[in-house]
C-alpha cells in the first residue's frame, strides 16, 4: 500500500548553508497516529510545511498519497499554531470553519456542500451552537475546537495539527483529547506537541525533530522519560546509536 507520508533524503534550509532539517527520511502509513516531538527550532513546523508544499526541499523527494505535495494536500487537514491567528479579525465560527473548504478553483465562492460540510465538523467538535458568535468573543478552548472544526471541513484523510493543546486550559485539554480518539479512528493524525505525555495518549508513533528525523514506536517511549521532560530535562528515547535528542541533558522541549 502506498504510505500516507514519504520523504526520502530531504534537506532544507532558511538560509543559504544553513539546514534546518537534514537528510530526513520519514514514512507513515494509512490510519496511522503520531506524536512530533522536539526543541524550538528543531524543525517540527517546518516539516509540516514541506508536508503541505508550503515550502520545497533543498534536497530530496516529499510525497503524499504518493504524489507531489500541492496534488496532495487537498485530502489534508491542517491546523496551524494558535499564535500565528489574527483573534480579533472580524469572522464568525462558521465563517471560520467555512475558509477550511477554500480551493484553487473557487477560493471565494462556497456551495451548499461546502456550508453541510462545514457545519457537520462543527457538530462533531460540540461547537454548532456557537456557529454565529464572533471568533473574538470565544474562549481560548473554544477558538481551539473551531480551528480544529476547520480543519476537518475539508473531509481529510490526514489530519495534521501543529500544538493544538497551547493556551487552554485543563479541562479544554482533556476534551480535546476525547475528540482526537474518535478521529484517529477514521483517519491518519500527526500532531506536534510540546507536551510530551501527549505521546501516552494512545498514539502509534513518536516522530523526534532536532534538525534529523528519527521515528520511534510509541511503546518504547516510559513514562521516566515523560515526567523527565516535565522537568525540563530531555530524556526521550534511549537509541542504539547516537541520540540527537540530547538524552539526559538538560533542555526545554
Amino acid at each position: 500500500m502506498t504510505p500516507i507520508i514519504e520523504l526520502k533524503g530531504v534537506d532544507f534550509g532558511y538560509v543559504p548553508g544553513e539546514l534546518t532539517l537534514e537528510q530526513v527520511d520519514l514514512t507513515v502509513a494509512a490510519g496511522e497516529s503520531g506524536c512530533i516531538v522536539g526543541p524550538n527550532g528543531g524543525g517540527k513546523s517546518t516539516l509540516l510545511k514541506l508536508l503541505l508544499g508550503l515550502l520545497q526541499p533543498t534536497r530530496g523527494t516529499v510525497r503524499l498519497f504518493g504524489l507531489p505535495p500541492e496534488e496532495g494536500r487537498l485530502r489534508v487537514g491542517y491546523m496551524p499554531q494558535y499564535h500565528l491567528l489574527d483573534r480579533v479579525f472580524p469572522i464568525t465560527a462558521f465563517e471560520v470553519v467555512l475558509t477550511g473548504r477554500m480551493n484553487s478553483w473557487h477560493p471565494l465562492w462556497y456551495g451548499r456542500a461546502d456550508r453541510r460540510a462545514a457545519m457537520r465538523a462543527l457538530e462533531e467538535i460540540g461547537m454548532s451552537q456557537l456557529a454565529d458568535r464572533e471568533f473574538s468573543e470565544l474562549s481560548g478552548g473554544q477558538r481551539q475546537r473551531v480551528l480544529i472544526a476547520r480543519a476537518l471541513a475539508c473531509e481529510p484523510e490526514l489530519l495534521l495539527l501543529d500544538e493544538p493543546t497551547a493556551n487552554i486550559d485543563p479541562g479544554a485539554e482533556e476534551r480535546f483529547y476525547a475528540l482526537l480518539e474518535n478521529l484517529r479512528q477514521r483517519m491518519t493524525v500527526l500532531t506536534v506537541s510540546h507536551d510530551l505525555g501527549f505521546v501516552n495518549r494512545e498514539v502509534d508513533s513518536v516522530i523526534c525533530v532536532n534538525r534529523r528525523v528519527l521515528k520511534h514506536r510509541a511503546a518504547d517511549f516510559s513514562a521516566e522519560a515523560a515526567d523527565a521532560v516535565y522537568h525540563h530535562h530531555v530524556s526521550l528515547i534511549q537509541h542504539d546509536h547516537s541520540c540527537f535528542c540530547h538524552c539526559g541533558e538538560e533542555d526545554h522541549v
